[in-house]
């Protein structure tokens, strides 16, 4: 009853989370965006002290639940290690515990953490890592499946779903998720629970505490006759069935050597109740009690087909044409001096220090505007640019879903008045001076009225306008330089700050 009550609560909040990284709505956020901050290192980040407490408070009382039901990565784990459990006669073993190897991560994670060094600790965050191939790899396949949805739904009269771009940011993102899949898929494939007890630095923390438990799995000597089935089905490899002793900083709780012991030998209880001695009676009736189990349900999976692209395709070619008829070259991203920290992350230095590159912030962008940066002192952090959108005034998802207060939770009013950056006006690239044509595209579109048309040839009224920007006024939001005509740099872009202002 306990392990199916901890697969069933795991497994609920698994899909959520994933969830999470693949709506591109934002929906869900609204009602589940709390699973992503109750994850261990985002409130350390966030100095969220209460959810640091619960979580430390659920690992003394329970051992470490949190690996085995909160931990999206664990789940993942467990998904592949029954999977590639079912090729093996003997699944699993006991093997002894590479101390060394799991403390040196943890004070390398705990120094990278203190000095700010985000690529070694984005890396190791096991909720991060999850994020990371959610985003970069389960997504793009996701949104394949709902533009084929759309595109059946569309032909049937039905607008219940719609279609949405399906864009790779980059090939180092692609890499980066599909590096981390595979990395994780080989070692729980093989070994089940390797990464959590060997690598993964919250493994390492919960396992101090979990070694002193209030309520554990306890081998009960008298019932077991070492026949090993709980070692060959722990994931954790923490079992040592010869000598009745189990290793709990790895023990993950995950109940399956309670489930596979037909003998009774082990049970999950109050690990500091008085031993008592059983009588040679109880001993012999337990002997040769024969508790049949039925076997545990094999939980199905759904697979994910290549299905058909060809309509995806063809809606991304109808996306590079203007009205059909001429070919639009795709705007490319001009070098700043300053990257452009997203509304609300307050610095480019808070952005850094205290992200941890899960990409929950990149997944709900409606307009691609945050993308990942390939920077190594930046790994994977979320960075501004405009080649697909602006940032909308009236769009603040990205503060409403970020877990370590990276970004932080700002209002629409709030956004209007920050100021992330400045545009830049480039002389030679813009079409008015360049192709001799009237454009006041960005002054249009400036949604602060920070941008205006004055004469190029201030002795002759009629020359053509061109752009001023007006540096106080303006706030960064890209829209200029996303619209601008100039292909494929724009005229006008825009420049980041590295403090924010409030104008």
């Amino acid at each position: 009853m306990l392990r199916k009550t901890r697969i069933i609560v795991a497994s609920i909040i698994f899909v959520l989370i994933t969830l999470l990284f693949l709506d591109f709505t934002g929906i869900l956020h609204q009602w589940f965006g709390w699973l992503a901050k109750i994850q261990l290192i985002p409130a350390i980040l966030a100095l969220n002290f209460g959810i640091i407490s619960f979580l430390l408070i659920l690992t003394f009382a329970f051992g470490r639940l949190y690996c085995s039901v909160i931990c999206p990565l664990g789940v993942f784990q467990d998904i592949i290690s029954r999977i590639g459990k079912r090729s093996k006669k003997l699944p699993y073993s006991y093997s002894i515990a590479i101390t060394w190897l799991r403390y040196l991560t943890l004070i390398l994670f705990i120094v990278a953490i203190i000095l700010g060094i985000n690529t070694i600790y984005s890396v190791l965050d096991p909720y991060s890592a999850y994020g990371r191939i959610a985003s970069g790899f389960f997504a793009p396949l996701y949104q394949l499946g709902n533009n084929l949805i759309a595109d059946f739904s569309e032909r049937i009269n039905s607008y219940a779903f719609y279609t949405t771009e399906i864009w790779t940011k980059n090939f180092f993102v692609l890499g980066t998720a599909i590096a981390t899949f595979i990395t994780v898929f080989i070692l729980a494939w093989r070994n089940g629970r390797t990464y959590c007890n060997t690598i993964c630095p919250v493994g390492t923390i919960l396992g101090l505490i979990s070694k002193y438990s209030l309520f554990k799995p306890i081998i009960n000597t008298a019932n077991c006759n070492s026949c090993g089935v709980c070692a060959r089905n722990c994931k954790a490899s923490c079992i040592d069935s010869k000598n009745h002793k189990i290793d709990y900083s790895r023990c993950v709780t995950c109940m399956n050597c309670i489930n596979k012991c037909s003998h009774n030998a082990i049970e999950y209880t109050f690990a500091y109740k008085k031993n008592e001695i059983p009588s040679l009676e109880s001993v012999e009736a337990n002997s040769t009690q024969v508790t049949t189990k039925d076997k545990s349900s094999r939980r199905n999976f759904f697979t994910i087909g290549a299905g058909l692209a060809a309509t995806s395709i063809l809606k991304a070619q109808e996306m590079k044409v203007d009205g059909g008829f001429v070919d639009l070259e795709d705007k490319i991203s001009p070098d700043k001096e300053t990257i452009i920290a997203p509304p609300g992350a307050r610095s480019i230095r808070n952005l850094t220090k205290n992200c941890t590159a899960c990409q929950l912030c990149v997944s709900v962008c409606p307009n691609h505007v945050l993308q990942p940066s390939s920077k190594l002192d930046r790994f994977m952090q979320p960075q501004m640019s405009f080649e697909r959108g602006y940032c909308r005034p009236e769009c603040t998802k990205c503060s409403e879903v970020c877990p370590t207060g990276a970004i932080n939770l700002i209002t629409t009013a709030d956004k209007s008045a920050i100021q992330i950056g400045h545009a830049v006006w480039v002389k030679e690239r813009c079409i008015v001076l360049r192709d001799e044509v009237s454009c006041n595209t960005c002054e249009r579109k400036c949604p602060v009225n920070a941008i205006h048309m004055v004469l190029s040839d201030p002795n002759n009224p009629e020359s053509l306008k061109t752009p001023i920007v007006n540096d106080e006024r303006c706030i960064g939001c890209g829209a200029c330089e996303n619209l601008c005509p100039s292909r494929p740099l724009s005229a006008i872009y825009v420049e980041g700050h590295v403090m924010h202002r409030i104008v």
